[in-house]
């Protein structure tokens, strides 16, 4: 727009000649009058000239604003009629005041004037009444981000659907490397001829390329017993579509060959770095190899991981040669430390305690003070009865001290054990994790995600029967200064007995072996059978809960408590150990309070069905025939339901395949 300044160069001689004419009139005035009205009307012209040019700016001026006002106008009115952003004004009642012809055409109407939300839009709605300022909402198969602003009852809508549909295809197409681990290879082929290697390389070699040319994976053989598999995203969501039936028709086409081959995939996906993607890989093998094989692992950046597979029981594959290696690794620490502190879950049973004397007799023999942290008021009947008779024997009575002399006797050069659990949740004592920097994890559980940080050593065998087990091998390959007490050989035994079920289920040649050793040892069977009696109190309670049982879908057996009565978890086991033995049962669960503010679920199976799987997707874990979950902050009827949508996911899944 014009500025008056414009004009100043112009002005500026004007206003100067005005008071030069001014100052000779005053004076023509004094001598002459008639020289000064000469001189006024000389003066006036300049007067004139000036005020023209004022009258004529103003004009402009005038005429400019008066243009950019109807431009602005038109532009306005442009903008909301003829804009590609959908606007709409709405009243409390959610009925559409106004709508721009844009948002109207987006719905095939001439006007949305009149309708009501719920019609048009109905997932509009939540984010009226919350008060959502933005949100990402989907309508008429397209996508549009809607501004909202309350107080006018104004809603803005960005039709965002090409950057979602380039988002998704960036997604789709960001690369994710698989790392495929012939779980039993070396087993298999061990006692094999030259031609019955190659046949079988060849078979899986044939399987796992028509799976890969398939589903468009570039696959490489990169040793005998590994795969590597490159793929994007888009083909990763389409595998776990199909639960990676790869895994069903190895196993499957090599049974029938007489050469039961399983596989495992860890799969790295979520970041563009190429080798942090392999390191994700490689992870994820670790993670789906610890839980026993025979499934996928995929590791996600945020932490988060997603198992598929792992039906089958995990194949005994232990070797004496790991097991006497682990020993010798445990040895040198232990020679390294001060003291050996040896801690495990939370509410220990029969085989946590026996591991746990067992480790403290590793320690002993190699000249070290070992001390074992429990907690006497969270112990079942069958391990207070063990502790009745460790009391009587003050030299291994007087190693078991409580979380809080463990906080205080512990040193930088303590050496941490951690037996049966991985998961620090379960610990007795978490602080003792953070305090003690050296820590070693034994334990026969399936690996979960959740994992102590930074172990020094990590032993962990799903194959194995027990953790007591695991630590009765250990034992055989220490330095043989001390013999193995009558009571230490019978606390590892009943820790293998409890797990096993008397030795019937989870049960192989080592596990016997284990048996045999301490048996050797002096383990006695009878104080065994005396721990684990029960009194007629817990039986009529569980037959009490076995009297609720009722069966859902083909073979699964479902008991529940009271909603008022608290049950202990070694009752609710036991419960489902006993449904499991009963005609027609292939899978038991038992629903009980734990506390008031928390129910247990046991879960046992004959191995058909997956309980480990079912338990880890409600917050729990296990094996694929024994698991267990805490759910805090539910009612029974909550849990039950909670239970019921789970097993009808998974068998769902199951029929996918």
């Amino acid at each position: 727009m014009p500025s008056y300044l414009d004009k100043w160069p112009i002005r500026y001689p004007i206003f100067a000649l005005i008071l030069i004419d001014l100052v000779i009139l005053g004076i023509l005035a004094y001598y002459n009058w008639i020289i000064c009205l000469i001189g006024v009307v000389i003066a006036a012209i300049p007067f004139y000239y000036l005020f023209l040019i004022e009258y004529k700016q103003r004009q402009e001026t005038e005429k400019y604003i008066t243009t950019l006002s109807y431009r602005l106008k038109k532009v306005g009115e442009e903008a909301l009629m003829e804009m590609p952003i959908g606007i709409m004004l709405y009243n409390d009642d959610y009925y559409i005041e106004w709508a721009n012809p844009f948002l109207a055409s987006c719905f095939d109407e001439e006007t949305l004037v009149g309708r009501s939300l719920y019609d048009v839009g109905d997932s509009v709605i939540p984010l009226i009444k919350q008060e959502v300022e933005t949100e990402i909402i989907p309508l008429l198969d397209r996508k549009f981000r809607v501004v909202h602003r309350a107080e006018e009852r104004l809603l803005y809508f960005f039709d965002i659907t090409e950057q979602v549909e380039v988002e998704k295809m960036y997604e789709d197409e960001r690369t994710a490397i698989g790392i495929i681990f012939l779980d039993n290879y070396d087993d298999l082929t061990q006692g094999m001829d030259d031609q019955a290697r190659s046949s079988l390389n060849s078979l899986v070699t044939s399987i796992l390329n028509k799976w890969a040319n398939d589903n468009g994976v570039f696959l490489k053989r990169v040793s005998s017993d590994r795969f590597i598999a490159v793929f994007n995203e888009q083909i990763l969501h389409a595998l776990e579509k199909g639960k990676f039936s790869i895994l069903d028709d190895v196993r499957e086409i090599t049974t029938k060959q007489n050469v039961p081959l399983t596989l495992s995939i860890g799969v790295g996906t979520g970041v563009p770095s190429l080798p942090e993607l392999g390191e994700l890989a490689q992870s994820s093998l670790d993670l789906a190899l610890g839980r026993g094989g025979d499934q996928v692992a995929i590791k996600q950046t945020n932490g988060k991981v997603k198992f598929f597979g792992g039906k089958t029981n995990p194949v005994e594959k232990r070797t004496r040669v790991r097991a006497r290696v682990i020993s010798h690794a445990l040895k040198d620490l232990i020679i390294e430390s001060d003291k050996v502190i040896i801690m495990g879950h939370k509410n220990p049973d029969m085989d946590a305690i026996g591991a746990a004397i067992g480790i403290q007799k590793v320690a002993q023999m190699n000249q070290c003070e070992g001390y074992i942290v429990m907690n006497f008021n969270e112990i079942d009947t069958g391990v207070r009865r063990l502790m009745e008779e460790i009391r009587k024997h003050e030299w291994l009575f007087s190693r078991f001290i409580s979380p809080e002399q463990a906080l205080e006797i512990a040193t930088e050069d303590t050496l941490l054990v951690v037996v049966d659990t991985h998961k620090p949740s379960m610990v007795i004592e978490e602080r003792l994790l953070h305090r003690i920097e050296h820590v070693v994890v034994i334990d026969h559980h399936r690996r979960g995600e959740e994992f102590i940080e930074n172990p020094l050593l990590v032993y962990m065998e799903p194959y194995a029967s027990s953790t007591a087990e695991l630590v009765t091998e250990l034992l055989e390959y220490q330095p043989k200064k001390s013999k193995i007490d009558m009571l230490e050989a019978t606390a590892l035994l009943a820790g293998i007995i409890v797990d096993t079920k008397s030795f019937t289920l989870r049960t192989g040649a080592r596990t016997f072996d284990a048996a045999s050793y301490l048996r050797g040892q002096g383990a006695d069977t009878v104080l065994v059978q005396k721990f684990l009696k029960e009194d007629v109190e817990t039986f009529l309670k569980r037959a009490k809960l076995i009297e609720s049982v009722y069966f859902y879908k083909d073979g699964i057996a479902i008991a529940k408590g009271n909603a008022d009565q608290v049950l202990d978890q070694v009752l609710i086991a036991q419960t489902a150990d006993t449904l499991l033995t009963m005609d027609g049962i292939l899978a038991s669960f038992v629903i009980s309070k734990r506390t008031d503010d928390m129910v247990g679920i046991s879960a046992r199976s004959l191995g058909d069905i997956n309980v480990q799987v079912i338990m880890e997707n409600i917050g729990g874990g296990g094996h694929l025939t024994n698991a267990a979950t805490q759910l805090y902050d539910m009612e029974i009827g909550e849990a039950e339901q909670a239970l019921l949508d789970t097993i009808d996911e998974y068998l769902e899944g199951r029929k996918k395949l």
